[in-house]
């Protein structure tokens, strides 16, 4: 149960439940993230980088823009080099990206940087575009850690049942409840994907997102005849993430850095994300017309767009008083600048860390 509090965002979801009942926890995560004026992503406030409550690839290192850079650039050949060549990112937050991508394009082809356009919306458009029907058309639709924020069901087994975990209050503090699956979709989403989940232990806990599937529907209705769905986030094929073993579910509070398995505490002030199923995501595709272009780990990924190459030349290029002067002041500065520079490329290389997120590229 909840601690006892007066933020006005509690204060709605007790008015609501109080209204129309518990409600499902995807629609509290909803109320908990998008409430207008009142969610997490909602409220203006800084929410990302290293004074934040979590931190991106891009906040490493500008070598992740590079290395997507390239990736667009080779989607564009692939289209033939159409101009202009359209690329929209969702969940863009500050547009770091968006500014470091183009830097890269001026540098390294100004023919590419000519034709490229590179158009942003925020977070609040990956639920937006759920509804919205008038957007433009684009070559590549880019997400990056987008889906893991998307409201989730709740279900849990008991007694060899399915039940879906609701949120109710008793004297405004809020509490879970469990009840009958809210819908047919959750009832047999995890059957539908062969989750053997009658024998997996009491209690045992997972997500379910169904606003994935529907994203990617937007997404597909936002390409033009030929292009790419770039998708980057933390998840796993349906069997792993599914696992008797993973007997609590992915469901991860973020705030200042911090993790927490409480969604229930402080509504609207800490950030709430589960791992993606990356399985409905290309089950989906494939119904929409999309092909399965590339489906791997983000440390193969920059691996294949050029991450080795870059830090050779970086080396060689911006380092090398670090080898040439090791002993002087210039060469001693140089050598930290290389082993930042290593190190950042670490993290998002890192198979127990970044580097284990999921890139997903489905091609129309």
């Amino acid at each position: 149960m909840s601690h006892l509090s007066s933020s006005p965002l509690q204060q709605l979801i007790v008015e609501r439940i109080q209204r129309q009942g518990p409600l499902t926890f995807a629609d509290y995560m909803r109320m908990a993230l998008y409430e207008p004026g009142y969610g997490y992503y909602m409220t203006g406030q800084a929410r990302m980088g290293w004074s934040g409550d979590y931190f991106t690839g891009s906040d490493v290192s500008a070598l992740f823009a590079h290395c997507l850079g390239r990736q667009f650039f080779s989607f564009w050949e692939r289209l033939k080099r159409p101009a202009p060549f359209i690329v929209l990112e969702q969940g863009a937050g500050r547009g770091n990206l968006a500014e470091d991508v183009r830097a890269w394009a001026e540098r390294e082809s100004g023919e590419f940087a000519r034709v490229l356009v590179y158009e942003t919306t925020d977070i609040r458009a990956g639920q937006d575009s759920l509804h919205s029907q008038n957007q433009p058309r684009v070559h590549v639709l880019f997400s990056n850690e987008l889906i893991d924020a998307f409201p989730v069901h709740l279900v849990e087994v008991r007694e060899g049942q399915l039940y879906e975990v609701y949120v109710d209050c008793r004297d405004g503090r809020l509490y879970e409840l469990l009840a009958a699956p809210s819908s047919p979709r959750v009832a047999r989403y995890l059957d539908e994907a062969r989750i053997s989940w009658r024998s997996f232990p009491e209690g045992w806990r997972a997500e379910i997102n169904l606003d994935a599937p529907r994203w990617l529907e937007q997404a597909t209705g936002l390409l033009r005849s030929h292009g790419f769905v770039l998708a980057i986030d933390y998840g796993e094929t349906a069997r792993e993430l599914y696992t008797r073993e993973r007997r609590r579910g992915t469901l991860y509070c973020y705030y200042q850095h911090q993790t927490n398995e409480r969604p229930l505490l402080f509504p609207g002030e800490q950030d709430i994300t589960a791992h993606v199923d990356f399985s409905a995501l290309i089950a989906r595709g494939r119904a929409l017309g999309l092909r399965l272009h590339r489906y791997t780990t983000q440390g193969q990924w920059l691996e294949a767009c050029g991450l080795s190459a870059e830090l050779a030349t970086r080396r060689a290029r911006d380092f090398a008083l670090a080898d040439a002067s090791r002993a002087s002041d210039q060469g001693q500065v140089a050598l930290l600048g290389w082993y930042n520079l290593r190190q950042r490329a670490a993290i998002l290389t890192d198979p127990a860390g970044m580097g284990n997120f999921k890139v997903l590229i489905l091609r129309r």
